[in-house]
């Protein structure tokens, strides 16, 4: 284990290990907590990744958190283990914001500042910590890189909800040779249109609409068409923030007229919550995998 990174916890589930971290990030300028869920070691096949000691390597999962997350709450709530366990995919999970910078503001209001970071990097001076794209896209891979051998971070896949939603598609959009799959939950699919992107991205990018547009799922799918994996999006058809904050139909309709393959589930009576998360994780989780596994 690398000097830069502290264990906080660990524990057993489903014959892997869910382990807590600290480091100091030089990108947010604060130290930031993230999870692994590591999957119990298998018997190597002739198909695996190795290291220079025949152990299996394990591809990772980044998931991204909604607004108010933290590390802690797709861990406990979710149920992602079991399917990751079984598949042999180990589970990376980021706080959503840099946090102990005591900026002012930055906690007067739910959907913005602390547990609200977006996945952007801001351009306004006061706000300028709150760089959590290239935290995910850049730091926390070489961190895991550098720390832990076991993983194979070449093989790498992305997903969310909500506002994580919309951070692992226009991460995975922006960045197609690093991640071989993206799905998400509930995401905020056109957040230039949504008052919770607008609120958003006028504090972090002020008032530049093209800034806007290199964060919005909606336009990026114009821009990056050459997506060969079907995104994975399941949404909830009693979710209470469909039809004003989400918006999923304007992505859909992105795709189409850019033909990227997208399968997008409505799913009746469910709601915003981690209950519907859970119910239908070991899909999104085998969606990964198998893009894994091929790619």
């Amino acid at each position: 284990m690398g000097d830069a990174v502290t264990e906080l916890s660990s524990s057993k589930m489903f014959g892997g290990y869910n382990k807590r971290y600290k480091h100091y990030s030089n990108t947010l300028g604060c130290s930031m907590n993230f999870h692994i869920y590591f999957p119990p070691s298998p018997s190597p096949s002739p198909s695996d990744s190795l290291d220079s000691k025949n152990k299996v390597l394990f591809p990772v999962l980044y998931w991204l958190s909604g607004l108010t997350c933290t590390d802690e709450n797709f861990i406990f709530k979710s149920g992602a283990q079991r399917a990751a366990s079984q598949q042999g995919v180990a589970l990376i999970v980021p706080d959503t914001s840099p946090r102990g910078l005591n900026i002012d503001g930055e906690a007067d209001s739910w959907d913005f500042g602390l547990g609200a970071g977006f996945y952007l990097n801001a351009t306004q001076e006061k706000w300028k910590n709150w760089r959590m794209y290239d935290y995910v896209v850049k730091e926390l891979p070489k961190l895991l890189s550098d720390n832990f051998p076991q993983l194979d971070t070449s093989k790498a896949s992305i997903f969310g909800h909500s506002m994580g939603g919309h951070g692992a598609l226009t991460i995975y959009l922006k960045n197609l040779d690093k991640y071989k799959s993206v799905s998400a939950f509930a995401p905020i699919a056109n957040p230039t249109n949504c008052p919770w992107g607008q609120k958003a991205f006028t504090n972090y990018l002020c008032g530049n609409k093209s800034d806007w547009e290199e964060y919005d799922a909606t336009h990026l799918v114009k821009k990056y068409p050459n997506v060969s994996t079907t995104i994975l999006i399941d949404q909830g058809e009693d979710d209470k923030f469909l039809s004003d904050q989400l918006l999923p139909h304007k992505f859909e309709e992105a795709c189409k007229n850019g033909n990227v393959p997208l399968s997008l589930r409505f799913q009746p009576g469910y709601d915003h919550s981690y209950n519907f998360i859970a119910t239908f994780i070991d899909d999104h989780i085998q969606h990964h995998a198998q893009a894994l596994r091929l790619n």
